[in-house]
């Protein structure tokens, strides 16, 4: 057996690590009942337990969890790249916040009379900048199917047509990085212009309804919620199925050794793009779920500390490991929540220790820290 055919025997291309281990049927189980917990107690608790119980969950919190479940789907999408392809994103928040604008879209069209202007045609921010008829690109915007496709084409389409380009002229590691940053930069500066057509600075926000139902009734909440945990969940065993297959030892070669999977036969850059597609077509349904729960989305969500902050996740959860960056989004999130609220100037700090404290001493993250605790 020559070395290149060693490079992707099963055991060369995937040896043993906590992604293949994690997945007993104890695990499962596991996940499954965080799962019932989210889609049943959740949703018990908040709209059959009276407002004055001690037990009953405030709308603060069922939105807080939907975004966190949100955030964990694109820290999934963002290590079914980086964890097993090696292609460290920089522009995921990009993808994210396409999905959400298209969403978007759809539940400015949806405000129709109740706006400010009462316009049943055009959106309140474009009767305030004297827009006189839609442009081409908002035409069908008050379909939610259409929407819906949008929602995953557009991130994918981009992500195809800049990784076609990319991973052709073969730009790697942080190379790539760099112009993924730039593209999100690029993006941002684009969204933040009033010409545009997207709000500009101000985004889109004061929605009212998603298909018919309005978006501050608690039962609408709740349904939005369980729709992100379904999400996730669909997205874990897709992203499972993916890296378990021969694609995905594939995938885990070309992380390790790209030239000589090259010279085995192998065409990396097909590979690559499949996933990166994939990926950012997650992360576009992510954010179409996470805009009507945050009731907002503007060029903000495309800023690249964004995106960053979608890196650190996956690395303090443990990259590779797909459960790894669900977590770490919960811990990173969360923690971003109770912070940002009680000491607002710490979290920059507290980011940047997050980042020196797993580089440094967490290479496999806090899974992979669990993971060694235990023995295994």
């Amino acid at each position: 057996m020559t070395t290149a055919t060693v490079a992707l025997t099963p055991a060369a291309v995937a040896p043993p690590s906590p992604t293949r281990q994690l997945y007993p049927r104890k695990v499962w189980r596991v996940i499954l009942a965080v799962y019932g917990v989210l889609v049943v107690a959740i949703p018990v608790l908040h709209l059959l337990v009276p407002s004055g119980s001690a037990l009953h969950l405030s709308d603060y919190t069922v939105t807080l969890v939907g975004k966190i479940l949100c955030y964990a789907t694109v820290a999934l999408a963002m290590d079914l790249v980086w964890g097993y392809a090696g292609i460290l994103s920089l522009c995921h928040g990009l993808f994210f916040a396409l999905g959400g604008y298209a969403m978007g879209m759809y539940l400015m069209r949806a405000i129709g009379r109740d706006g400010v202007y009462g316009d049943p045609v055009l959106p309140d921010f474009m009767v305030f900048l004297d827009w006189k008829e839609l442009p081409w690109y908002w035409l069908g915007s008050n379909h939610f199917l259409q929407q819906m496709l949008l929602v995953v084409l557009v991130p994918a389409a981009l992500a195809f047509a800049f990784g076609w380009f990319a991973f052709r002229s073969r730009i790697r590691g942080v190379y790539f990085s760099i112009i993924t940053q730039a593209l999100t930069y690029a993006a941002m500066l684009l969204f933040f212009r009033n010409q545009t057509g997207f709000g500009g600075n101000n985004g889109f926000t004061d929605f009212k309804r998603l298909l018919g139902f309005p978006l501050a009734s608690p039962g609408t909440r709740v349904v939005l919620l369980v729709l992100s945990a379904t999400l996730l969940l669909g997205a874990l065993v897709l992203c499972r199925a993916l890296v378990l297959s021969k694609l995905g030892r594939v995938l885990t070669a070309i992380r390790d050794a790209e030239d000589r999977v090259r010279f085995c036969g192998y065409d990396p850059p097909s590979f690559k793009l499949f996933v990166w597609t994939l990926s950012a077509g997650i992360c576009g349904l992510a954010g179409a779920l996470y805009v009507p729960q945050v009731g907002i989305i503007n060029p903000g969500e495309m800023s690249p500390a964004n995106s960053v902050e979608i890196a650190i996740a996956v690395a303090l959860g443990g990259r590779g490991t797909l459960l790894g960056p669900i977590l770490g989004a919960a811990l990173l999130h969360g923690g971003k929540s109770v912070l940002t609220r009680a000491f607002p100037e710490l979290w920059l700090f507290v980011l940047g220790l997050l980042f020196i404290v797993v580089t440094r001493w967490l290479p496999r993250g806090v899974l992979g820290l669990l993971w060694r605790e235990e023995g295994r």
